[in-house]
């Protein structure tokens, strides 16, 4: 018997039509009304083959129907992350690595405790695979990620509708509600593939100096490992380096309270800001082909932004690389005195990291391209020389004390010039006090009213005669008050 290639025989005398199941399906299993699957598959100009067809419909499904809280399907980028992440091998920790990683950060912590005025966190040090990197940080993703997020995906959905041919459109009828998910759906998608991506390259939970993991330290051994491919270095040494780092990290944000809503508040400031290429969301549309999930991403992991910034944008931007630097250069710095004398390898290293951090890895650079930010500290040797010019300059003390107020912070001006930072603070600091005296001079009555202002601005007081001439008053003879 021919089988008609939208109606594959599953070894039952009924035949099933792959397409009518999958809507279906994603209708909650009700009828498919009036929508004839046949004109629906050639109306969006689907292939022939029966293979084909099963594999594609399982893939929109599982993006169309997976259940969504919003514009966005947090949970096919949960699951897709998970998925990436696993895929280069991502054994479960060994008790062994959780006692090396432990070790090390105890002993990290010791070290800091000679190089900074901030105390221990008395954080307990972990050990992570990289599926639990991405169950820890995942909340902090959707955080920095939703304003573009739903930008992106309400986008998608809307250039999807216009771009579908006019008889698919009368088609749909009910379940026309379904395309609200394709954008949600494929964002969702693609930024779960670089969540998982990154997973593969960090090697802690600051690695990329924000803390994605609120009141956590921990290491990923395997890709530790990873890292130290090609240095021809103690693993020992590195392990320890990374771990420094770690708990610099951990200490700064835990003991600096406000630090990490500053960051993540200027970050989020940026991504609001974000504005979305329609034209590129059309033809991404306009060209998609369902049957080519890789093609999707691909075009996606291209960008989707204006590179034009808004005034308010570049403010926001300009702040948060900034703090990324300050941060970044501070661990630096501090790592780099902690382990002066006790890692043979520690400059080394710390070459390494900076060039690292500086430039960026493949996966770093896919989600820059996804959400239009590069979460790089493109100043950290700046901020570095500035931490270090603190120091020989305050101490360690005073340089720490840095760190107390937002308002103390240094500027990207204090960037530029690092030497001059403590003048221009002399002159500012100046410059608040003299409005701070003026201010409670005021509130005390200190300044002259304004009639007593105007009254002292003349010497004497005349008044016209009966002849016409000018008569001097009491005040011009003896200086005396005038009298009533």
């Amino acid at each position: 018997m021919t089988s008609n290639p939208l109606n594959p025989s599953n070894g039952d005398e009924n035949p099933k039509d792959p397409l009518a199941e999958m809507l279906q399906n994603l209708m909650g299993g009700k009828g498919l009304g009036d929508i004839d699957p046949a004109e629906l598959a050639k109306a969006a100009g689907l292939p022939n083959d029966p293979n084909l067809l099963a594999q594609m419909f399982s893939q929109v499904q599982a993006m169309m129907s997976a259940p969504s809280e919003g514009p966005v399907n947090w949970k096919l980028a949960h699951d897709n992350a998970r998925r990436v992440a696993a895929g280069s091998s991502d054994p479960s920790v060994t008790s062994a690595q959780s006692r090396e990683v432990d070790e090390a950060l105890r002993l990290a912590e010791l070290w800091l405790d000679q190089v900074t005025d901030l105390p221990a966190t008395g954080l307990i040090g972990k050990a992570w695979s990289r599926a639990e990197w991405v169950e820890e940080t995942l909340g902090t993703w959707k955080r920095l990620t939703e304003p573009v997020a739903n930008s992106v995906a309400n986008a998608l959905s809307t250039a999807m509708t216009e771009q579908m041919p006019e008889e698919m459109k009368s088609m749909m009828g009910g379940a026309s509600s379904m395309l609200q998910n394709v954008g949600g759906a494929i964002f969702g998608m693609q930024l779960g593939q670089a969540i998982g991506a990154l997973s593969t390259d960090v090697v802690s939970s600051t690695d990329i100096g924000v803390p994605l993991a609120d009141l956590e330290m921990a290491l990923l051994p395997g890709n530790v490992a990873k890292f130290g491919e090609g240095l021809s270095l103690p693993e020992n040494d590195i392990r320890l380096f990374l771990a420094v780092r770690e708990a610099a990290h951990a200490r700064l944000f835990v003991q600096v309270p406000w630090l990490r809503g500053h960051l993540l508040g200027a970050i989020e400031a940026y991504a609001r800001g974000i504005h979305i290429d329609t034209s590129r969301i059309e033809e991404l549309a306009r060209d998609l082909d369902p049957s080519n999930p890789e093609g999707i991403q691909e075009a996606l992991s291209q960008g989707v932004f204006m590179p034009q910034r808004t005034p308010a944008q570049d403010q926001a931007l300009q702040k948060l690389e900034t703090a990324l630097a300050l941060v970044e250069g501070w661990v630096d710095e501090l790592t780099a005195a902690a382990t002066d004398k006790v890692l043979p390898s520690a400059a080394a290293l710390r070459e390494t990291v900076r060039r690292r951090r500086a430039t960026g890895g493949p996966a770093e650079h896919a989600f820059a391209s996804l959400v239009g930010l590069e979460l790089r500290p493109r100043r950290l040797r700046e901020a570095a020389t500035l931490w270090a010019s603190l120091k020989a300059e305050r101490g360690i003390d005073g340089r720490d004390a840095i760190w107390k107020h937002p308002d103390l912070l240094p500027t990207a001006e204090d960037l530029d010039d690092p030497k001059g930072f403590s003048e221009r603070r002399k002159l500012a600091e100046a410059g608040d006090s003299e409005v701070d005296d003026a201010l409670q001079k005021l509130l005390n009555g200190g300044f002259d009213s304004p009639a007593e202002s105007a009254g002292d601005g003349h010497d004497a007081e005349t008044t016209e005669g009966g002849d016409g001439g000018t008569e001097k008053t009491d005040d011009d003879e003896d200086g005396s008050a005038p009298k009533s």
